[in-house]
């Protein structure tokens, strides 16, 4: 049962004491991080409510004098907020294994319920009568629909692949989801994630929206204030290309795509970078309230782009009219390959905060959520305004521990050539975009799937054919040959520490944390097929190579690393090509000859079991 590595998720990111939560373990660093990744305003737009997600607290910013005024305790991983209209409620996600909704009485400032959601809960959004919340259970793949007044769970929506944003049309009827991952096998001509249109009258999902070829990392989306549209940030990856060069996007492009709600189809894909300059890491997207402006946050690049709404949809109108639009634009299909679609319509407002990801819109002035700098980025997007942007601390500065400087290296697009990508844009969460890439660093002409970061210093050698010895050699192969980069060796190190202190995340599969009982059957298969004698030890890895048969074309004959087996859950597709959805077909489909694992003579239960042990790892 030996597949490639590659996925899963570091909960308390860089700074918080040691916690042990259902048996989950995380990081230890010495001081503890704010880490603000969510916000919301209230309705009169006075107040701006801050999640700060290791700093397990909801901080309260007066927007006038910019200052934070109050804040409370909330224990947990906040991933993320949403106010009812009348102010006085806030819902908050508590984003761990056994995730819940946390409900604040703003009257009191104190914690007055909860309601249990699934794994790794986000993006909540109010229904426009505050009756329902909808909530992303980004580990289950599915949304939470939620009766507030009764404190329960109504009922659960499946959605393709890890659900982690969210947006309400105007009238209630249509959720958008954001889904960041693709479900599909990574050997196919055509490899996205998909936007989940959900019908809210019949709780049931309608469309998934296959964005354009190489679209990953979803993470923002909003809907215009009249309905008529839906705007969701992400990568496009050029992962069909070999990385040979970085400039003029050849390797990695961050876009915004445009959903048609009345159509319920995808309008088109534009691009976020300049000819010369990436915008990496999209994150948050906010319009605002009178639909003139679009405003997007990049993780990456550290700033915000402020982008004429109806300016772009003229243009786009033209493109599908076959008119030229720019010099590499005169169609509609030309649109997502284009680096200068945006030009005439779009501001760059360079941010003083580092790691800007949550945005929100209070009249003219955009704000987001500084992720590493513990601060509120603050900035007046009116055309006549200077622009000028302030960063609201949210608390004392603190010295940053190798780890958290670790973590935020590993998310910054400063330390890339012309600033398209960080790491993080290829290992989302330190783990993998579930897409194969062709780094060169074993030949051209074989792409493999990204790899998860998890274990990967304590599981030499590493990448999928363990051409590097060490996963310090390969930290550093990936500054000098994919971000095209020079830097320091401390900067480095700082990223060796941080991916040491990765810790899996507990398996959606367990059931109150232990084996369901399909799983503890198949834990003795595991030993009866003999997948014990490659994937043994603590690491389920036995730090060797084999030619198990998996090998096609070029990689024919090939022996390939033996990858952990934990979090495998996440790791999704299978085999060094992605050409496994599931596990069950890595034992069956893919295991020719029984080089794999004695996998041909078990009954029909026997794989189900075994599959649903290797799941819960």
């Amino acid at each position: 049962m030996m597949r490639k590595g590659n996925t899963v998720r570091f909960w308390a990111r860089g700074g918080i004491a040691l916690i042990l939560i259902l048996g989950w373990s995380a990081s230890v660093v010495a001081q503890d991080f704010l880490s603000p990744e969510a916000l919301v305003a209230d309705p009169t737009g006075k107040t701006l409510y801050v999640a700060a997600k290791t700093g397990k607290q909801i901080l309260y910013v007066d927007m006038a004098s910019g200052k934070v005024t109050k804040s409370v305790p909330v224990p947990g991983a906040l991933t993320g907020l949403a106010i009812n209209g009348a102010g006085d409620r806030l819902y908050v996600t508590d984003g761990l294994p056994q995730g819940k909704v946390v409900i604040v009485d703003l009257k009191t400032d104190a914690v007055a319920g909860e309601i249990a959601v699934g794994h790794t809960p986000g993006a909540p959004v109010l229904s426009p009568d505050g009756k329902t919340l909808y909530v992303a259970n980004r580990f289950n793949n599915n949304v939470s629909v939620l009766d507030v007044e009764n404190k329960k769970e109504v009922t659960r929506i499946g959605v393709p692949r890890e659900p982690v944003a969210m947006a309400l049309s105007p009238d209630g009827k249509t959720l958008v989801v954001a889904n960041q991952l693709s479900d599909m096998a990574g050997d196919q001509d055509v490899v996205a994630s998909k936007v989940t249109l959900i019908d809210t009258a019949a709780n049931k999902a309608g469309k998934d929206l296959q964005l354009p070829n190489g679209s990953t990392g979803l993470r923002g989306v909003c809907v215009s204030p009249d309905g008529k549209f839906a705007y969701v940030t992400h990568i496009l990856a050029r992962y069909q290309l070999p990385t040979t060069q970085l400039e003029r996007g050849w390797i990695c492009t961050n876009a915004l795509s445009i959903v048609d709600l009345a159509k319920q189809e995808l309008l088109n894909t534009v691009l976020l970078d300049d000819v010369d300059l990436g915008a990496a890491n999209p994150w948050g997207v906010a319009i605002s309230g009178d639909g003139k402006f679009l405003c997007v946050a990049h993780a990456g690049t550290h700033e915000v782009s402020v982008i004429d709404v109806a300016g772009v949809h003229a243009r786009l109108a033209k493109a599908a009219a076959g008119e030229k639009v720019s010099d590499a634009s005169s169609s509609a299909a030309d649109v997502p390959n284009d680096l200068a679609f945006l030009v005439g319509l779009r501001r760059r407002l360079k941010m003083d905060g580092n790691g800007p990801r949550g945005l929100v819109m209070v009249g003219s002035k955009a704000c987001v959520a500084e992720y590493f700098s513990d601060t509120v980025g603050v900035v007046d997007i009116a055309p006549e305004a200077r622009s000028e942007c302030k960063a609201v601390e949210l608390g004392p500065k603190k010295e940053l521990t190798a780890i958290r400087r670790g973590e935020r290296n590993f998310n910054d697009a400063d330390f890339c050539f012309q600033k398209w990508l960080s790491c993080a844009s290829c290992h989302p969460d330190s783990r993998t975009d579930s897409l194969n890439w062709d780094l060169l660093n074993d030949g051209m002409g074989n792409p493999k799937s990204a790899k998860s970061m998890l274990y990967s210093h304590v599981t030499p050698p590493v990448m999928i054919k363990g051409v590097r010895p060490d996963a310090e050699t390969a930290v550093r192969a990936g500054m000098k040959f994919t971000l095209f980069s020079v830097r320091p060796d401390d900067e480095s190190k700082d990223m060796d520490d941080y991916l040491k202190s990765l810790e899996p995340v507990p398996s959606p599969y367990l059931v109150n944390g232990k084996l369901s009982e399909a799983a503890e059957r198949g834990k003795a298969v595991y030993e009866k097929a003999a997948c014990n004698r490659c994937h043994t030890g603590d690491y389920l890895t036995d730090k060797r190579k084999y030619n198990i048969g998996t090998g096609i074309g070029m990689e024919n004959g090939t022996e390939f690393d033996t990858p952990t087996l934990k979090e495998v859950w996440r790791t999704a597709p299978y085999l060094y090509d992605g050409r496994a959805r599931t596990i069950k077909e890595v034992l069956t489909k893919y295991n020719k000859d029984d080089q794999h694992g004695l996998t041909s003579k078990l009954s029909e239960q026997e794989l189900n079991d075994l599959a649903e042990y290797v799941l819960s790892l």
